[in-house]
């Protein structure tokens, strides 16, 4: 599909360049950026979404379990 859309020529001339180091067509460059930034828009959702269930969740340890687990590992020197 062809679009036209407006930038700023200095994030344009950044781009060309991008995409002459990278050896790809200006199309393929533009795809790229796109596909990238709404892989990261879904990952910066899917951690909001995990926030939220896990704001809500105590993350403290039992009573007696820390001590446990300090046992359990033993004693190093380093």
């Amino acid at each position: 599909m062809k679009i036209a859309i407006s930038i700023p020529d200095p994030l344009f001339q950044a781009a060309e360049r991008e995409a002459s180091r990278r050896k790809v067509s200006r199309s393929r460059f533009y795809a790229m950026a796109v596909a990238s930034y709404l892989k990261s828009q879904r990952a910066r959702n899917i951690k909001k979404a995990l926030d939220a269930v896990y704001a809500t969740e105590d993350s403290s340890l039992e009573a007696g379990l820390d001590r446990l687990q300090s046992e359990g590992l033993g004693r190093e020197d380093w």
